[in-house]
């Protein structure tokens, strides 16, 4: 990976981050952790756009809005759109099992290692 796209990932990321921060400056806390659920929507929202966009026929080379949109941005804002995009792409090539895991053992073994990091604090 060269320079040019390590700061393309940087500066969307930043940009990202800024914009998750301020959703959750917008939005009241309540009793459901809504700007996490708004920023993974419209994260997987995006991503979904921009990755069909960038893989329709005649595209041209995109590896640097890749870079900058999908991984920085996108990646900045929310990782969960990452998971989503992968998850469905599981599923389009037919893989269902594949997909149903993914789901089940990211859920299960991030939720496992969140409670084991925070004993390990404690």
């Amino acid at each position: 990976m060269n320079f040019t796209t390590l700061f393309l990932v940087a500066a969307g990321g930043a940009i990202g981050s800024v914009l998750r921060a301020l959703v959750a400056a917008a939005l009241p806390v309540g009793r459901l952790p809504w700007a996490t659920i708004a920023v993974n929507v419209a994260g997987s929202l995006l991503i979904g756009f921009l990755l069909a966009r960038f893989t329709s026929p005649g595209a041209m080379d995109v590896t640097r809005a890749h870079a900058f949109w999908v991984v920085g941005v996108c990646g900045g804002f929310t990782t969960f759109s990452a998971f989503s995009w992968q998850t469905f792409e599981q599923l389009q090539k037919g893989d269902g099992l594949a997909a149903a895991a993914n789901v089940v053992l990211s859920l299960v073994i991030c939720l496992a290692a969140t409670w084991l990091g925070w004993r390990l604090a404690r």
